[in-house]
């Protein structure tokens, strides 16, 4: 019998009377990595919190090193070597890079914090990593990317022997992700255990020895990757064949619904034209950085314009602010979905309502409690939302519902247009084509669909045209039956010269 660092056996959790985890077993060897895979809901992040401390299990047993352990805390946990990476950043804004890094473990001499002993470890953690930032740098001024990748050096700089990564590379550009699996493989030979959770799934060839699957909260089977193939991976995922990755529709391109001129916000968009047809998907391609994000925000009025025209359905329109946007017939779903497109301490029913009370309430503002619960049980349906009650918070719900309902709480309005920032970021392979056939149906129904994507193959799948970005400027722009990735990177990476000046 092998040796495991971890071992869970029968491991069953419920919420609200809903079971989360039902009779679960894994176990994790040194020196691996073990991909945790399923769809949304499959109870993957549940797990690895009670492996981490954050839950208490409601029965099974878990053994780390050998030893059984009772019930963990988050402290235990990393005392015992465990170090959980989330699939949400949950870094402390105003602090600097250093001090998330000692958050709880700081270093101090007489009571005194050893500020610098700690700056000096901490650019030897980045250094390690091959992370250019300083430590002093306030967290909150780096870029998501930036955020995650502090995120995965506070994990490893504790120097743990069990290491979960829930989404590390959600976040992530092509260069830091290629720059992590390095990391991992650094990892692996030092003896660490790694769990990788990711829905990124042709990302396994690269680092993955075996994978684990889980569906409705169940075990469902264990394998080495190199005797696996993809569909068989995804059809034990899903319980089902995953027939069409990215389902197609052909329609007729029909009148110009959206018209952008001269578009300037801030540093990050420099006079942005464009124009969006009704039966068509434009995607916008482009690397961080290239203001693909901000050009959305600028348009849905969250950041404020420098100059510009929004023009729809031919007539000049003016956005100063997100409602003015929404009442206009302009809604997004933006890339954070739980800063920008949820409030997760409110139910599903209130956050379905909350942008749509213009619909709901009477004249004296009263909300009509029928056609509200008419309204989020038809959004939840549509999305087929697992959940026991809409009166549950939206953030206990997983990645993949979280979304399901940003998107879907649009679905009430008329709307001319419907911008998704990201939208499959962190969500399994059957809601991705859930989401895919929404924007599909939303083109068919003459609804023009704006939609970011940092994954080329997402982009090429899904786009009738394509807008690459390069440092704030539209630098491409193809028809899907002339797009390749090379030619999508060499419009983005497009830079505009700029002359010296001495």
């Amino acid at each position: 019998m092998e040796d495991y660092i971890v071992e869970a056996k029968h491991v069953t959790k419920s919420f609200s009377g809903v079971k989360a985890l039902d009779d679960v077993s894994f176990n994790l060897k040194a020196g691996e990595v073990m991909a945790l895979l399923g769809e949304n809901g499959a109870g993957k992040s549940t797990l690895m919190k009670i492996l981490s401390g954050v839950y208490t299990r409601d029965y099974g047993e878990i053994k780390i090193l050998g030893e059984n352990v009772g019930n963990l805390t988050p402290k235990k946990a990393q005392e015992l070597g465990v170090a959980i990476i989330h699939q949400e950043i949950s870094m402390c804004p105003h602090l600097s890079v250093t001090e998330n890094i000692f958050l709880g473990r700081e270093k101090s001499h007489l009571d005194i914090l050893s500020n610098k002993e700690m700056n000096k470890e901490a650019k030897k953690i980045l250094d390690r990593m091959n992370i250019d930032i300083p430590p002093d740098t306030i967290v909150g001024e780096l870029s998501v990317s930036k955020q995650q990748m502090i995120e995965i050096a506070k994990a490893v700089s504790t120097n743990a022997r069990i290491l979960i990564m829930d989404e590390p590379t959600s976040a992530l550009t092509s260069r830091e992700i290629d720059e992590l699996f390095e990391i991992i493989e650094r990892l692996k030979k030092d003896g660490c255990g790694i769990v990788y959770i990711s829905h990124r799934l042709e990302e396994l060839q690269h680092i993955v020895d075996r994978v684990t699957i889980m569906r409705d909260g169940k075990y469902i089977t264990s394998m080495n990757f190199e005797d696996t193939t993809m569909t068989e991976i995804i059809s034990n995922m899903v319980g089902r064949e995953i027939k069409e990755k990215f389902p197609r529709v052909t329609c007729k391109r029909g009148k110009k619904i959206l018209e952008i001129k001269n578009l300037r916000s801030g540093k990050s968009v420099k006079n942005v034209n464009f124009n969006l047809y009704e039966g068509e998907i434009v995607g916008i391609a482009g690397l961080v950085g290239a203001g693909r994000t901000e050009t959305t925000r600028a348009i849905f009025g969250m950041d404020p314009k420098e100059s510009g025209e929004i023009i729809l359905d031919g007539k000049n329109i003016k956005i100063n602010k997100p409602l003015d946007a929404i009442k206009a017939g302009i809604v997004l779903a933006p890339e954070d979905r739980k800063k920008d497109g949820l409030c997760t301490k409110l139910s599903i029913r209130e956050n379905v309502s909350l942008p749509n009370l213009d619909l709901l309430c009477s004249k004296f503002g009263v909300v009509n409690k029928k056609k509200e619960k008419e309204m989020t049980n038809k959004a939840v349906n549509d999305f087929k939302v697992k959940l026991a009650s809409i009166e549950l918070n939206a953030g206990s719900l997983s990645g993949g519902n979280q979304q399901k309902i940003v998107v879907g709480k649009w679905l009430a309005r008329n709307s001319r247009v419907v911008i998704f920032d990201e939208p499959t970021r962190g969500i399994d392979v059957a809601v991705k084509v859930e989401i895919y056939n929404l924007m599909n149906k939303l083109k068919q129904e003459g609804i023009g669909v704006l939609f970011i994507s940092s994954e080329l193959p997402e982009i090429m799948g899904i786009s009738d045209r394509i807008l690459v970005m390069c440092d704030g400027r539209i630098t491409g722009e193809l028809d899907i039956n002339d797009a390749t990735q090379d030619l999508i990177l060499e419009y983005a990476t497009k830079f505009e010269s700029k002359d010296l000046v001495n």
